[in-house]
Parts: structure tokens; sequence; C-alpha cells
């Protein structure tokens, strides 16, 4: 490569709870960053919506925020950034004018559940059923995938149904609605109308073999190709930041949804697997260029593609709904804790969960149940319950959540899809804010490996690692803006997969027969919250 010296790479990642910026040296080093939260607003329950206008807002001050950091640390950013990357969100859904640049709605968020009447409706009308798109797009109908967040916006927003008819309106996941404004909005110039294959991948509606959208099922649910953007790879020069935004002229050069954006910021090649820690829990595990048909609940999907000619990277997905969420409803809505860093403490003041379990069933259930009717419950409460039992619960159910997506990936995949190392182990690579969390990673450690769990040489398991960079999904956006820019190259990225000097390993301190029993038990718990939807208020 040329000389590099002064190259810089930065991304977005725009989150479900918050947006932030990190600007990268050469050597992958974060040399400035800037965090905004925004608003998450309920109008009913089981609904979830953003302001996509607020949404830009925080790209805005958060691109200004951490250059300026940047810059008062003696770097040369404002010469030297050589490609912005994207990470987001995924099937959170926006639709807009065309023609003023306003949203037409708030945008419908990935994990709301107001579409599940129209679900129903599909899987009676529809000769397969719940897994009638399944062979084309990967995925089984729920409420957690865009295409019937748009049915619901063309079922009941006024403003939405005349745009579409009008040919005023565009539709995209959180990415294609910051590509379009970034790159001139509504302007005379016009913004780029486009997605990545990888956020594509999450709204039912594209073909996973083609990477275009399927159109007999566009047909089916009548949602026009008018209205989709352009799909395009992960990593590739898509348009330049336009005038009046912080980094005007610098190209946006990547593109991903959050967790194969997770995905390749871990380095995860073909048969290893990661796991991401935020407001849900996301478990991948790369299948290479193989579509691996789940019959144990989990998803098809894309994990990235590093070029327009590169080959396709394939994934088994399981996803969790709600992980650090329930960390934050301990924080605002019960007010257990002052701060999400305090779940460790109190957690840590007892020895166990004391019989408690929690099943954070919020608004239904995804991988491996995919129960919509589902709804919270904390069972096991005696006298003897206290704070700590309760906030150690909740820690456990991240941990026997991903314990259930890990144990359907193994009957999906099996032995030989699944990369080991040369000790004959099995990693499970994490990252993600809640991972800052010892005990947590303890207690993931110890609920879910055993020696009947993958094969393993010893009474040890197979450990957990912890890098020492967590925020791997703005990495590996950073990873996919850098290549298509010529900072690094494929080798040099993934180089760095075998540097694990800096890692934290977990092992289990669980026996295997207590491991077994807090299973059983918390199978129970997950048993106790199906048909729940209908109680009264």
């Amino acid at each position: 490569m040329a000389d590099q010296a002064e190259a810089f790479v930065a991304a977005i990642d725009q989150g479900t709870t918050s947006t932030r910026f990190i600007i990268y040296d050469r050597h992958r080093r974060p040399v400035g960053s800037h965090q905004v939260e925004f608003t998450q607003i309920y109008p009913e329950a089981g609904w979830v919506e953003h302001d996509p206008m607020e949404i830009l807002e925080t790209v805005r001050v958060c691109m200004a925020k951490a250059v300026e950091k940047a810059g008062a640390a003696g770097h040369g950013i404002a010469a030297g950034i050589r490609g912005v990357g994207l990470t987001n969100q995924r099937e959170t859904t926006v639709i807009w004018s065309k023609s003023t640049g306003l949203p037409l709605y708030n945008a419908i968020v990935w994990m709301d559940a107001r579409t599940s009447g129209i679900c129903r409706r599909l899987e009676k009308e529809l000769a397969g059923g719940r897994t009638h798109f399944v062979e084309t797009c990967g995925l089984p109908i729920s409420t957690y995938f865009s295409a019937v967040k748009v049915l619901w916006m063309l079922e009941n927003v006024e403003a939405v149904r005349a745009a579409v008819e009008s040919g005023d309106a565009l539709f995209g996941t959180v990415d294609t609605w910051l590509i379009w404004n970034l790159t001139g909005g509504a302007s005379a110039a016009g913004g780029i109308h486009v997605t990545d294959c990888s956020n594509a991948s999450r709204t039912m509606l594209m073909n996973l073999k083609t990477l275009d959208w399927d159109l007999p099922t566009l047909e089916t649910l009548g949602i026009p190709l008018s209205i989709l953007p352009k799909i395009v790879s992960n990593s590739e020069l898509i348009g330049e930041i336009a005038g009046g935004w912080p980094l005007t002229g610098v190209p946006i050069a990547g593109c991903l949804g959050d967790q194969h954006a997770a995905m390749l910021g871990q380095l995860c090649r073909k048969g290893e697997a990661k796991s991401t820690y935020g407001t849900g829990a996301f478990i991948l595990l790369n299948t290479g260029d193989e579509v691996v048909r789940s019959s144990h609940g989990l998803l098809s999907t894309v994990a990235y593609k590093l070029g327009p000619a590169a080959p396709t990277n394939y994934a088994l997905e399981g996803s969790i709904a709600i992980a650090g969420a329930a960390v934050q409803w301990l924080r605002d809505g019960l007010g257990l804790i002052r701060t999400a860093a305090e779940i460790e403490g109190l957690a840590a003041e007892v020895e166990n969960s004391g019989g408690v379990y929690f099943v954070p069933a919020f608004n239904g259930l995804f991988a491996p149940w995919w129960r919509e009717d589902a709804r919270g419950v904390c069972i096991g409460i005696t006298r003897y319950t206290n704070r700590g039992h309760i906030a150690r619960a909740v820690l456990e159910s991240m941990a026997f959540q991903v314990k259930e997506v890990l144990n359907s990936m193994h009957k999906d995949a099996g032995e030989k899809r699944e990369a080991k190392t040369r000790d004959g182990e099995f990693l499970l690579r994490v990252d993600g804010g809640a991972t800052v969390n010892n005990l947590l990673m303890q207690i993931q450690v110890s609920v879910v490996f055993q020696s009947a769990f993958f094969l393993v040489r010893g009474p040890a398991g197979e450990p957990v690692v912890r890098p020492a960079d967590i925020e791997t999904t703005c990495l590996g956006a950073a990873y996919a803006a850098g290549l298509a820019a010529g900072v690094w190259t494929e080798a040099e990225i993934f180089a760095g997969a075998e540097e694990a000097a800096a890692a934290t390993t977990f092992r289990p301190r669980m026996g295997e027969e207590q491991r077994r029993s807090k299973f059983e038990s918390w199978c129970k718990a997950v048993s106790r919250t199906f048909d729940l939807a209908d109680l009264s208020l």
C-alpha cells in the first residue's frame, strides 16, 4: 500500500438508543469519538418509534464533536479522512417524501409489535403460512421485519398511502434514510437512494441468492418496487457527503447492518461466531458461501459482501429482542438501579438468583421461539427474594437466551460448519456495551458451555472471548469503508484475527448438574410467558 501515515477512517454507528461517530487511524486506534442518546417513543403498549429528524441531528452533532475532539488531540483529521462507514439498527423502517425530505411517519422500530395482526392475517392467507417466504428470504413472517411495517403504514397512515400513489414516497431502513440525507436529500442534486445487502436481507423482501428485490414477494405483499432503494455491497464508494454537513466531500464507502458490522469487526470468517450484547442480543455464525436453512428457529441472512465483485458470506442468526434493554428497564422503569453499571455490583451481592427466573418477553420472544403472544414474567419470588436476586435473574436471562440460540445453531450448523481452535475449542466472540460487565460474561460462559455442547477436550469447556475494543460494530463499518477507500486490504484487515493478546477469556465455573438444573428451570419459566398478550390492562 502507499504511505497512509495520515489516513483516517470514520464510522457512524446509528443504534437503537444512541448514535456515535468514531474516527480511527490506519492502525485501527480510535482518535476521536462522540455519542448522543435520543428519544424512545412509546405511543401504545408494544409500539416503539423514533423521530427520523432527531436521528439525523444526532448524526450531525456526533460527526462535528468527534472531529473537534480528534483535532484537539493533535490529529490532522480535516484532510485525512479517506472514507466514512455506516452501520445501523436494521429492520427499523422509515418512509419519507422525496420532494420535501420529511418523514411521513415516525420510524417504526425493529422491536415494535403493532403488526402482529398483519402477520397473523398473512399466515392464514398464504399457502406456506408463517414460513411462506423462508425459502426466498430466509425469514419467517414476523413483526420484526421491515415488510410488515411498510404494510402497516400503507394501511394506517393516509400520508404514506397518498405519497406512494403519487410517486413521492421513498422507503428505507435507517441506513438508507441517513445516506439519502448525507448525499443531498431533497436538494436539487438529490440524495442517493441505496441500501446494502445486509440491511436488505432483513426486510423480508430480498432474494438471498440473487441479492436483489424479489418481485414475486413484492407482488404478493402489494409493495411497489418504485419505493425501494438500490441494493449495493457492504464495501464500495457509494457517494460523497454533501455540503452543509461536517466532512463535506468525504466518500461514504461502507454500509452494514449493526450485527453484520459487528461480525466483520470481530473478524469472523467461515465457521466462526459472535454474540453482540446491546438493546437486544444477536448471535451470528458465518456459514461462508452456503445459505444454511434453519429448522430450529434461526434466520438465514447475509453476513457480509466486501465489494461489488466479492463473494457473499452468509450467516445463521439468532435474534434476541431484549437483553440490555432489561437493564434499562430496571433503571428507568423500576428505579432499582441508578445507572446501568450498578447492576453488576447489585447482582454480585448474592451467590445465585435465589430461585428467581426473569424472562424479558416485553414485546414477545424472538429466536428460537418466535412467540408474539409472549409477555414478560418474573417467577420463583419468595419472601427471601431481594433486589440482588432480581438483578442477578436479569443478567441470567441474557445468558440463557444466548444459550438457547447457540443450542439451535449447533443443531442447524453441525460440527462440520463450526471452526475450532488448535486446541479443539469453539470460541464465542462477544462484543457490545454489556460485555464490560464481568459478572455477566462469567454467567454467560457458565450457563452455556458443558461437555455435551460442542465438542470439547475436557471439563474446562469452550471459552467466551471479549476483545480489547468492545465497540466492534463501529470498527466493522470502518473496516468496510477503509477497504473501499484503499486504506487497508482485506488481508491486512483479517490479519488482526490472530492478535488475541489483548483479549479477555472467561471459562465456566458451574458444574454440569447445576447447569442442567438451572436450564430446565429457565425453560419452565419461558413456557409460562406464552399466550399472555391479551391480559387485561
